[in-house]
């Protein structure tokens, strides 16, 4: 089984990379955030996953480790092949599908071309409690900085409305918690409510 290859990048498509190993050239299926990753390089090294089937023999790369196990949870799905696993980790960075789908975000996984709303349903489902397993680092801190910009204007704007910040600061630390996704109108609303 291969685990990575590592060598001269001789040719790099949004679609596919080869690189050259002892003098045999590997085309591997990449995604578009592996290609960005690795556009500007001369030598690269990209993990691999190995599909085998009577008919083809394809390998897949990626940048990341994270890239490459997130794909292959996607596999785990059922309607979920290499190509769909492929374009939406073109969609989207590792972290942001990760994201999405701790957050039940339907619309951000379907509005991936060739996903619709069941499988969408079918992929969350499937993922929720496996995606954790995966150390992307980006997810929690993409999920975190998000929090704390939102908390942030939320205070800002009880501050100008008139509330003491401290009271403020507990009620929407509060709020952020139980709806991580509450948009920050939502979340003055119902501070207002609670206070």
């Amino acid at each position: 089984m291969i685990d990575y290859i590592s060598g001269k990048l001789t040719e790099n498509t949004p679609a596919y990379a080869v690189i050259e190993c002892n003098g045999v050239g590997y085309l591997a299926n990449i995604s578009l955030t592996t290609y960005s990753q690795i556009k500007d390089q001369k030598e690269a090294k990209l993990l691999i996953h190995e599909a085998i089937r009577e008919d083809a023999y394809n390998l897949y790369g990626f940048a990341t480790k994270e890239e490459r196990d997130m794909f292959r949870l996607l596999l785990s799905v059922s309607g979920i092949g290499a190509s769909t696993a492929r374009i939406i980790l073109s969609a989207h960075p590792t972290a942001e599908v990760k994201r999405a789908i701790k957050l039940d975000d339907i619309n951000t996984i379907k509005s991936i071309k060739g996903i619709g709303l069941k499988t969408a349903q079918r992929l969350i489902v499937e993922l929720r409690d496996k995606v954790d397993a995966i150390e992307t680092g980006g997810a929690e801190e993409l999920f975190q900085n998000e929090n704390n910009k939102t908390k942030e204007e939320a205070l800002s704007a009880l501050e100008v409305l008139g509330f003491p910040k401290s009271a403020a600061q507990k009620v929407v630390e509060k709020i952020v918690k139980d709806n991580p996704d509450m948009r920050i109108e939502g979340i003055v609303k119902l501070a207002i409510k609670l206070m």
